[in-house]
């Protein structure tokens, strides 16, 4: 259970974190699209060079050769996440590269639910009631308006716009593999929690060489990805390269009766390597926030906090970029959060077998 100050510190975290993050993502990857890639490396870099400090280390100093702490879970069920989440970051990101709006990403990837009930019923032969499959209906069908409002294209040219509506296709095609991807790490992640985790939590509390399993979630995840982004590499230097020669800070980002405050050597740094390292950071503290409360509070009130900060997010791109307000988006929108708390609030209560759901 958290404590006051556990709250105070967890949502300041997850609103502060996400919602900062998805500003910063919306504006590299409208003026670099195609930065996905780079984004989720240094996503994923932070995490993992945060995740090094000796407090959070699975990896002890005892003796002069250092080795891993005791593993809660073996080392294949971390690959076949690992592959599942390093997919689908990159998947998630790269999506901006063909014209997704910020609006219609967060909506879309609120439909995670869709997914999981249909794998769950196909799989593990889950049942749900009858809250639920409306709730899920509800979900799908604000989607598709979302998805629908932003499927215009704005150029008036009719090679443009095949162009750009084929662009726009390939985005959401992009956006669906990634939620199918993301449905199929929802189920390995609730077997290795049945599996591994909860037999092991009283052990865990009481032996000190053993970290919590968030803690050592984030380390495998995101250290074992890192190799992966070798082969995307050409595209890594490539943006950087490219963002090199953007606008200097001094000349676009800082008012100009305080730019004699700005020692000289910064006023030159690229503007855009700002945004890159506000989103690199925000991201760590999404990530941080949402782990502290998973695991720590029920599904449900998990549910209920990410979908709010979702609609959070959603206000604040429109507020600060004006894109997509149209009554079509907000009525996508409105059914999209409306299913998901249907959805969260409609469980039966389920056996023991199923209760880490």
């Amino acid at each position: 259970m958290l404590s006051l100050s556990d709250w105070v510190t967890t949502l300041t975290l997850i609103f502060g974190g996400c919602c900062s993050n998805a500003i910063t993502m919306e504006h590299i990857t409208s003026t670099y699209p195609h930065s996905g890639v780079l984004i989720t490396f240094f996503q994923f870099l932070i995490t993992q060079v945060v995740t090094e400090t000796p407090s959070t280390s699975p990896i002890t100093r005892r003796t002069w050769l250092p080795r891993l702490k005791k593993r809660r879970v073996p080392l294949l069920p971390y690959l076949i996440q690992v592959a599942l989440f390093f997919v689908l970051s990159t998947l998630n990101n790269a999506a901006f590269a063909y014209h997704i709006p910020m609006t219609v990403h967060i909506i879309f990837r609120s439909g995670g639910m869709i997914v999981n009930m249909v794998l769950g019923w196909l799989l593990v032969r889950k049942r749900y009631t009858l809250r639920q499959v409306i709730s899920v209906l509800v979900v799908t069908i604000g989607i598709v308006l979302t998805t629908l409002s932003a499927s215009k294209p704005k150029s008036k040219a009719a090679t443009n716009q095949t162009v750009e509506t084929s662009l726009y296709a390939q985005g959401i095609a992009i956006l669906s593999l990634a939620l199918l991807l993301s449905g199929f790490l929802g189920l390995v992640q609730d077997w290795v929690f049945g599996r591994y985790i909860t037999p092991t939590e009283s052990q865990a509390a009481s032996d000190p060489d053993i970290l919590p399993s968030w803690q050592e979630n984030m380390f495998f995840l995101h250290t074992l990805a890192l190799p992966l982004f070798f082969f995307s590499k050409d595209n890594i230097v490539g943006e950087l390269s490219r963002m090199s020669v953007s606008a200097p800070i001094s000349s676009c980002t800082i008012p100009s009766r305080m730019q004699h405050y700005i020692p000289a050597y910064t006023s030159t740094i690229p503007s855009i390597f700002i945004y890159l390292f506000l989103n690199t950071i925000t991201q760590l503290l999404c990530v941080m926030g949402v782990n502290r409360l998973t695991g720590r509070v029920t599904s449900l009130t998990v549910t209920l906090i990410l979908t709010v900060r979702k609609a959070v997010s959603l206000l604040l791109s429109v507020a600060v970029y004006g894109r997509q307000a149209n009554a079509e988006m907000w009525a996508g929108a409105a059914l999209v959060f409306l299913g998901t708390i249907g959805y969260s609030t409609g469980s039966r209560s389920k056996p023991v077998k199923d209760k880490e759901d």
